[in-house]
């Protein structure tokens, strides 16, 4: 069964990360996967949650939210609704876990990054598009407090990024958008290392189990999209 978009099974949806984005956070990136776009942005603070302080230890913490016109019909604010979603809680976690995977806390010192992730428009892959954007503005953040000699370097230990595949008309496919996503057999998120380490795999069947062979056919199409992930991050940070 061909993809409703056109796209070989290998192959991502048109990525685009635009650091800088945001004029007054200390570090932003506007990450579009096709259809979907995510504003991303870092604030430093110069405190840690009370169950860090004192330790020497810094801490990344993320927050998420999708606007009320990001979908086909408006979803109310979760603000008016006076508390978060389920899946709004699940996603935040992911975001903050994956980025504290890759950062040396010790080395950042007593301080916090904030990283804010509002969803301008969905068409599925929002919390990989997060991910993936978020270090973008992670690391422009971070860069400015050494330029600023406050740490002595980036404290950092690799890059990380994320992907969506899944299984649809029986085949392993990379990079879902809705029209896939809202009709595949499985959807997984793979976040994975720059180095290819894996920090987390989200994976579920929606209609009846899958066999490991085809989990195996979407790790591999995930360490392939996270690879181009990974050089486009680094190119717009100016490292490659």
């Amino acid at each position: 069964m061909p993809r409703p978009s056109g796209r070989a099974p290998h192959e991502l949806r048109q990525v685009r990360l635009e650091p800088g984005f945001a004029k007054y956070a200390e570090g932003s990136c506007l990450a579009r996967f096709g259809d979907t776009h995510v504003l991303c942005t870092a604030t430093i603070e110069e405190k840690v949650p009370p169950f860090l302080r004192n330790t020497g230890r810094g801490w990344i913490t993320a927050e998420y939210g999708m606007l009320p016109r990001s979908t086909h019909e408006r979803t109310e604010r979760e603000a008016a609704r006076g508390r978060q979603s389920g899946r709004t809680q699940e996603i935040q976690r992911l975001i903050g876990r994956s980025l504290r995977a890759v950062a040396d806390l010790a080395a950042l010192g007593e301080r916090q990054l904030r990283i804010d992730c509002d969803v301008l428009q969905a068409d599925g892959g929002t919390r990989t598009a997060s991910i993936t954007g978020s270090f973008v503005a992670l690391q422009i953040a971070l860069k400015k407090l050494v330029d600023a000699g406050t740490l002595p370097k980036l404290p950092l230990t690799d890059a990380v990024a994320a992907i969506s595949c899944g299984i649809h008309g029986g085949e392993a496919v990379l990079d879902l958008d809705y029209a896939e996503d809202s009709n595949a057999e499985a959807d997984a998120n793979f976040v994975l290392t720059g180095a290819g380490g894996i920090v987390e795999i989200q994976a579920t069947a929606e209609h009846s189990a899958f066999p490991e062979q085809r989990f195996s056919e979407m790790l591999a199409l995930a360490r392939l999209g996270i690879g181009q992930l990974v050089l486009m991050q680094r190119r717009v940070l100016g490292l490659a």
